[in-house]
């Protein structure tokens, strides 16, 4: 089990940039998906969860982000701001400081524009070499510690709609074997008119209609003694994370039963404390299976449902990144109050199921 609390976060979102805005909508229910332009986003999808007119210039600064791609722009803009909301003695030791960040596959844009100028340029080599860094998987990660001087750990952590959780996973681990002090853990999607037609062909006819959305969300992780030395309200425990697999569709509902059930006995939580449950609620089929697997391990207990796939739209790998943000929203300044839970859950359609675990800390 883990010692570590969530003290602070960061959300850029459909709402805005900034944890208030996310609040605010998620409070109220409101959709943050809204028209196309399609002359500056074409595609098949007229309708995206976009963060509104944001732009690595705006938001990152006109310094060194000419060839800064989106994903990375709103990575470094989370990973600032949270920062920022923590002052400046949180980087006093940076060393100590390490960063897990999930990704879908990095920029999809700047993977395919890359690998498109190679092939239609008159030699293979004339592209354009500063936007080489683009195509690797851990810009992101690598652009946040480097843009905000974070020395630890850096990691990214790629897992389809369970990044999310399986980021939060690694950030405890790499706590845990004493690698670092403090860990800023989260995941950061971006939308594009290539990830746009590569989600409309490996969708079902049935699952077209759902929007993408893009957005990020970071936490700070660390000891409940070291937040409260700093000022800061422990907002909730990471009492466990835990997955598994299923085989066939049909399965999902029975893993993801025995996955929370599992869970919330690792972290000696009863049912009827679980107040708050964020699903990722990813497709028809699929959504009514995790909600079967929640309430068989909960049994007659009547939580909160928190829904961020129909306000967001389909944030791939920020999605369980942003139901755990929902949660701390949900939950207030002072977070989940001692005995209280939250549960957050993922099924993905490749065949994995996944859930965290948060509790109440005590507000000595």
């Amino acid at each position: 089990m883990s010692e570590l609390v969530l003290s602070a976060w960061s959300v850029v979102s459909p709402y805005g940039v900034g944890s208030e805005p996310f609040g605010a909508g998620i409070g109220a229910g409101t959709s943050g998906v809204g028209p196309l332009d399609r002359d500056a986003w074409p595609g098949p999808f007229d309708r995206c969860g976009l963060v509104p007119d944001f732009t690595a210039a705006e938001y990152v600064g006109k310094k060194g982000t000419r060839t800064m791609d989106r994903v990375t722009a709103i990575a470094v803009t989370a990973v600032g701001r949270l920062l920022a909301s923590c002052g400046d003695d949180l980087t006093a030791r940076p060393e100590q400081i390490g960063l897990v960040l999930g990704t879908g596959s990095g920029s999809v844009q700047s993977i395919m524009d890359f690998t498109r100028d190679s092939l239609v340029g008159e030699r293979p080599y004339h592209v354009d070499p500063a936007r080489f860094p683009n195509t690797v998987m851990n810009r992101a990660a690598g652009q946040s510690a480097i843009w905000h001087g974070i020395k630890g750990p850096n990691t990214t952590v790629a897992g389809g709609w369970l990044t999310g959780l399986l980021a939060l996973s690694y950030a405890v681990r790499l706590h845990r074997g004493g690698h670092c002090e403090r860990v800023l853990c989260g995941a950061a999607e971006e939308y594009s008119t290539q990830r746009a037609w590569l989600e409309w062909h490996g969708r079902a006819p049935e699952e077209r209609e759902t929007p993408l959305g893009e957005g990020a969300a970071v936490f700070l992780m660390e000891t409940a003694s070291e937040a409260r030395a700093a000022g800061r309200t422990p907002l909730a425990r990471v009492l466990t994370t835990r997955f598994r697999a299923y085989a066939e569709r049909a399965e999902a509902q029975k893993a993801l039963a025995e996955c929370v059930g599992s869970a919330l006995d690792r972290a000696g939580v009863a049912p009827e404390a679980v107040r708050l449950v964020a699903p990722l609620g990813a497709g028809a089929e699929l959504a009514a299976l995790e909600d079967a697997g929640v309430k068989d391990a909960l049994g007659t207990a009547t939580p909160e449902w928190l829904r961020c796939r129909p306000l967001l739209g389909d944030t791939s790998a920020a999605s369980n990144s942003l139901q755990l943000a929902a949660v701390l929203a949900t939950a207030g300044g002072s977070g989940l109050a001692p005995g209280e839970a939250a549960l957050v859950t993922g099924v993905d359609r490749d065949g994995t199921v996944g859930c965290a675990v948060l509790g109440g800390a005590d507000r000595a």
